[in-house]
């Protein structure tokens, strides 16, 4: 298959590509990266209008027109277009403006400082998700600066509220101004370059990914005082109802995106470890994937996670009421209804009441975006000219990314990310995040190629 994609792609004559150099696009990245950096727009509150302010800034200086979409008082999105011939749909650069909070107390630097040492640039959103905004910014400003022939328009889109409000960035983005977005490719976070034991293993690309839903299980009883147990507390009955569902597991089931990974990952690795990955419908096989790797096990299945038990209020008291959210992280085409009367039968308790809830993120289900265009196509080149020691597979991302509503209105949206290690990949939401400053300036390097790739005039 892959010698088919490059073979379809051969037929087009493009640009000449640059040599592999990252110097001057990696201080500029960086210089852009820690300028947002210092820009606090921990969501809550996000007040991503200042970030988007000085995105815009940069852009007035270079005499490119962009505007500023407010949702609400101070949640803005920042748009902005190079024309292309228009003979083929735009192709959208996106990354969001908002980051998620910190525990300052827990960080050895300032989160919002932005310093850099032995190599990195530390703080919050350097991975996730100002790393790809800068890393956006850099190359439509290269293509603009050196007045790069396109036969299709390039947007760039800093949107708000990725990090939980949705509403006030890509949800109101795709309602309200749709046109100022519409493309046929989108190139968005959600994507990784795997690095094991410094050895960069492969770059995943992302297709798609499982849709977040959110369920709760309601316990009701008698409420009653402490000293006088009853058989129908809720409490226990919730234990026991969540008990059972932690326990379970849905069953294992590929998907084009899913098949395509282990196949492409059994080609690379160790024989034990193909050996797994090319016997995936074997239960013993999956029992060691599940102990093994909890990312992959996520990968094979819809998986329903108890997070949250509430019930109660006193020590004395027996509650009349006990619930517990659950976090379903389905497969795209996972039928909710149905789980939800699967849960009911493992449960099998008439005191307890599994419902969705209403609130919470929400995503749509969306086809995947194709593994055989023009697109995945310059990725995988992209990849063996700046990373050549990496291959290139496709990835069904076990999170949520705003490329779920942009899949819903049929764009092939893709998910792509910085090289890092499984260390660096803990730090994102967590403490000391951080960004290797080469592998910044390698992602630039690769970004640009693949957008000189797919938007460059043909000769």
């Amino acid at each position: 298959m892959l010698s088919a994609i490059v073979a379809a792609a051969g037929l087009c004559l493009l640009l000449p590509l640059p040599a592999v150099s990252n110097d001057g696009r990696q201080k500029e990245a960086v210089e852009y990266l820690t300028g947002l950096v210092k820009i606090d727009t921990s969501n809550p509150p996000g007040h991503e209008i200042e970030a988007a302010r000085y995105i815009k800034g940069i852009l007035d200086r270079e005499g490119i027109p962009s505007e500023i979409v407010e949702s609400a008082p101070g949640r803005a999105s920042l748009i902005a277009r190079l024309k292309g011939s228009g003979a083929k749909k735009p192709l959208m650069l996106m990354g969001h403006l908002d980051v998620v909070g910190v525990e300052r107390g827990k960080w050895t630097v300032d989160p919002f400082a932005a310093t850099a040492k032995d190599g990195y640039l530390y703080g919050r959103g350097a991975v996730d998700d100002k790393g790809m905004d800068a890393a956006n910014l850099a190359v439509f400003l290269k293509l603009h600066r050196e007045k790069v022939p396109l036969d299709r328009d390039v947007i760039l889109l800093a949107e708000a509220g990725e990090e939980g409000t949705s509403q006030f960035g890509i949800d109101y983005l795709v309602a309200h101004h749709w046109d100022k977005i519409d493309c046929e490719y989108a190139l968005n976070e959600g994507g990784t370059f795997n690095v094991v034991a410094g050895k960069l293993q492969y770059a995943g690309v992302e297709t798609t990914e499982k849709v977040p839903r959110g369920l709760r299980v309601v316990a009701r009883g008698t409420s009653g005082h402490g000293s006088m147990p009853r058989l129908d507390n809720p409490v226990t009955h919730l234990a026991a109802a969540v008990g059972k569902i932690g326990a379970w597991q849905p069953p294992m089931r590929l998907n084009e995106t899913t098949r395509e990974f282990f196949a492409r990952l059994a080609a690379i690795s160790p024989p034990e470890q193909a050996r797994l990955f090319t016997h995936l419908e074997d239960a013993a096989v999956q029992e060691t994937l599940r102990a093994a790797s909890i990312l992959y096990n996520s990968m094979l299945r819809t998986s329903v996670v108890p997070t949250i038990i509430k019930g109660g209020f006193r020590e004395n008291v027996i509650p009349a009421e006990a619930e517990a959210i659950l976090d379903v992280r389905a497969l795209p085409d996972e039928d909710i209804d149905s789980l939800m009367a699967t849960l009911k039968t493992l449960v099998a308790d008439p005191a307890v009441e599994i419902t969705r809830r209403t609130e919470g993120q929400r995503r749509p289900a969306a086809p995947a975006s194709g593994i055989h265009n023009e697109m995945f196509a310059a990725l995988e080149r992209a990849q063996k000219r700046v990373f050549p020691e990496a291959i290139t597979v496709p990835l069904m991302q076990t999170g949520a990314t705003d490329g779920a509503q942009l899949r819903a209105k049929g764009v092939q949206a893709y998910g792509i990310g910085i090289p890092m290690d499984d260390e660096d990949l803990h730090r994102m939401h967590g403490n000391d995040e951080r960004v290797s400053l080469d592998a910044l300036g390698r992602f630039t390097d690769y970004l640009y190629a693949v957008v000189l790739d797919v938007a460059g005039a043909r000769r």
